[in-house]
């Protein structure tokens, strides 16, 4: 198949900054891709790159972009290298959309296009604020009907993480989940005293809610430790960093890894090959969004329809970071 193939930088602003262990962010940056078949069906792509999890650059996938003639075959967008894997996410995934296997509309369909289809079978986990906002702003997830939050750790000391933990688990509704994500950001013996004060307040059953797993407590390179902490505690370990890319997910199964696999679909590669993956070795998985717009969270969405095993909320709940997108897009598509 050939394609007419079209690309636009875009940025937008988080409406409010997001703090984690790698540092702030206040503005994510990405490209829209427009692919149109030779039966004139348009196909909508995304690249959401996040280089410092794992994923290239901006200014790689650009120049990948820009290097590109104006039409490309299935043979040019199957043939991206895997240092590039929010690329082979962003083509794969236009060529899907235009396929028509979706049922999305195509070009002079603008209502139809850019919303984001509910997905009502999949439950959602919500993003709480860093630190002590956290107490304040759950309610407000909580009547929009979010059940599962995540609470970013490793931000600040941990004995004030301990003492803000202490009261959020107190203030929110004994049926929700909680999820501690710390971005590879604590020392071995942090990560043991997370994992221990979360055991023992189950143990003594002063814990009204359910931690449902600590997301990659050490860096990508403390593997070991991780897959130790694991087989020590019963409070679960989910990897994330650890398996950013498809060639990352596969190496951790390899060396034995068979906890939770947080996948991120916009920077982990080809949307094919993990289908391949997930389907042949039935992995725990939460998938979880990169920021992305409408556009990739569509194609993302899909892969968390067919993949998601365990009924565990998809980390999708990122919406009250940004404003409206509906005539940010609308313009954008009539720009391209």
């Amino acid at each position: 198949m050939r394609y007419q193939f079209k690309f636009r930088p875009y940025r937008r602003r988080f409406v409010r900054r997001l703090t984690t262990n790698h540092g702030n962010w206040d503005i994510r940056e990405g490209i829209i891709l427009c692919l149109t078949d030779e039966t004139l069906r348009v196909g909508w792509g995304e690249i959401a790159p996040i280089s410092w999890f794992g994923s290239e650059t901006l200014e790689q996938a650009l120049d990948f972009c820009r290097q590109l003639p104006q039409v490309i075959t299935d043979d040019t967008i199957f043939s991206i290298p895997d240092e590039l894997p929010a690329c082979q996410f962003g083509f794969e995934s236009a060529c899907e959309w235009g396929s028509g296997k979706w049922g999305v509309g195509s070009k002079g369909d603008e209502e139809n296009n850019f919303i984001t289809p509910n997905f009502s079978l999949l439950p959602y986990s919500g993003l709480l604020p860093t630190g002590e906002a956290a107490l304040n702003q759950w309610e407000t997830l909580w009547q929009q009907g979010y059940r599962t939050f995540k609470w970013k750790i490793g931000v600040d000391a941990i004995a004030h993480e301990l003492e803000i933990f202490e009261s959020l688990i107190h203030t929110l509704p004994a049926s929700t989940k909680l999820r501690l994500d710390a971005n590879g950001g604590l020392t071995y013996e942090e990560a043991n005293l997370w994992l221990w004060t979360c055991d023992n307040l189950k143990a003594n059953r002063e814990l009204p809610l359910e931690i449902e797993f600590i997301e990659q407590p050490l860096a990508v390179g403390q593997f070991q430790g991780m897959l130790e902490l694991s087989m020590s505690y019963q409070t679960a370990i989910a990897l994330d960093e650890s398996v950013a890319t498809l060639r990352q997910l596969a190496a951790c199964y390899q060396q034995g890894w068979r906890g939770i696999f947080v996948i991120k679909p916009g920077i982990v590669g080809s949307p094919s090959r993990l289908r391949k993956f997930c389907q042949q070795h039935q992995i725990d998985t939460v998938f979880s969004s990169v920021f992305e717009t409408a556009i990739a969270r569509f194609a993302a969405l899909q892969l968390a329809a067919e993949l998601s095993r365990n009924n565990r909320a998809i980390g999708f709940g990122i919406d009250h970071f940004f404003e409206q997108e509906k005539t940010w897009l609308q313009s954008l598509w009539n720009d391209l």
